[in-house]
């Protein structure tokens, strides 16, 4: 539809005129709103998903930013990586925009052995390595303010993976081993540095200390409370480093000691 000669067009005059428009004066003192709490996402296996569990490494983080950043669980029992990047997008719906952090911890299932029970979940080294590689090219892709952490898969106690077998393989012997689990942990922190990312190499951690396989392993594999308390403080030192701490964090909304009595609504309008 033809607009008339004689009506102007108020978008073009607008763009083209020097005329400032006057702003009221609520709209001048209108603060820009304050932003909330950042998000941490756990994107993992068996043991990101558990750890939301009582004693977990991921319930003790949200515990430990509980005023300051939202914890969010993406852990999936049993994938490995390449399981795990063809649902990386989906999985990721509804974690939010921008999380300031997301743990990548993957490598427990890639591990397990070709020729045992738990064959399936088994991919190889060079490909464990491309699919961290892809992983962390979509987490980038889709939120490039994010600090990405890799996380090495743990130690094994393949003592106690044979009292706690996956299946009743004829062979006896266990579908882990802590020397493939060493290697990928060296293959993750290999990428880790090649990335230029934090990582957490908790294979090596975990065994400077002493009784570290039924310290920290009840099955030989997932956590007792001891072992998501070493994963947990490694976890908070490694978001320090990238500047994310109960220091550096505020806390999105007025503390109860922060409310004046006199006057109590008045404290919530900052």
């Amino acid at each position: 539809k033809k607009q008339p000669r004689n009506q102007t067009d108020l978008s073009s005059f607008i763009s083209s005129s020097s005329v400032s428009l006057p702003i009221s004066s609520a709209a001048k003192k209108k603060k820009k709103k304050k932003k909330m709490r950042p998000k941490l996402v756990l994107f993992g296996d068996s043991i990101t998903e558990e750890s939301f569990c009582d004693g977990g490494w991921g319930a003790a983080l949200a515990h430990q930013f509980a005023r300051s950043a939202d914890v969010v669980l993406r852990g999936y029992s049993g994938y490995n990586t390449r399981w795990a990047l063809r649902v990386a997008a989906r999985a990721m719906e509804g974690a939010g925009d921008a999380p300031a952090a997301v743990t990548v911890f993957f490598g427990a299932n890639d591990a397990a052995l070709p020729d045992r029970s738990s064959w399936f979940q088994h991919v190889p080294l060079d490909e464990y390595q491309r699919n961290l590689r892809s992983i962390h090219s979509f987490l980038k892709e889709r939120w490039p303010s994010a600090v990405v952490i890799l996380i090495t898969p743990p130690p094994i106690d393949e003592d106690g993976r044979l009292q706690y077998p996956y299946t009743d393989g004829p062979s006896g012997l266990p579908e882990r081993t802590n020397e493939s689990a060493g290697a990928f942990a060296k293959a993750c922190v290999a990428v880790a540095k090649e990335l230029g990312v934090p990582y957490i190499d908790l294979w090596t951690k975990m065994q400077q200390f002493p009784d570290w396989e039924k310290s920290f392993l009840r099955d030989g594999l997932h956590f007792t409370p001891r072992g998501n308390r070493v994963l947990f403080e490694e976890v908070v030192q490694a978001l320090k480093g990238v500047g994310l701490s109960l220091e550096s964090l505020p806390v999105d909304l007025p503390l109860f000691s922060d409310v004046d009595p006199k006057d109590p609504l008045k404290s919530f309008d900052n």
